[in-house]
């Protein structure tokens, strides 16, 4: 099942199954019976062990966290290089 399936179920949805699955029924009768995959209730019981939420962005890890930030940085810092490459072309005309 695909992330962007996955984000039609609510979390409490998703809690829902999480504790059926703690509680010791398998995955694969979790799954018959509610109409995901036996993939899914894993994902999002390792995503709620992990984290505690189902949210993509709060299980992420701190290496991806910083590899986001770099590259907002690096764009922002990219912009920020070609105005004043802009800015030079122009006074060097004046």
């Amino acid at each position: 099942m695909s992330s962007k399936n996955q984000n039609n179920y609510t979390d409490e949805f998703r809690d829902q199954i999480v504790r059926i699955f703690k509680s010791g029924k398998p995955a694969p009768q979790i799954a018959r019976e509610y109409g995901i995959t036996k993939t899914t209730v894993y994902a999002w019981a390792k995503k709620y062990d992990n984290s505690g939420s189902f949210r993509d962005k709060d299980n992420i890890s701190p290496q991806e966290a910083e590899l986001i930030q770099l590259r907002k940085d690096n764009k922002r810092l990219s912009m920020e290089v070609d105005l004043l490459k802009q800015a030079a072309l122009i006074m060097g005309r004046r």
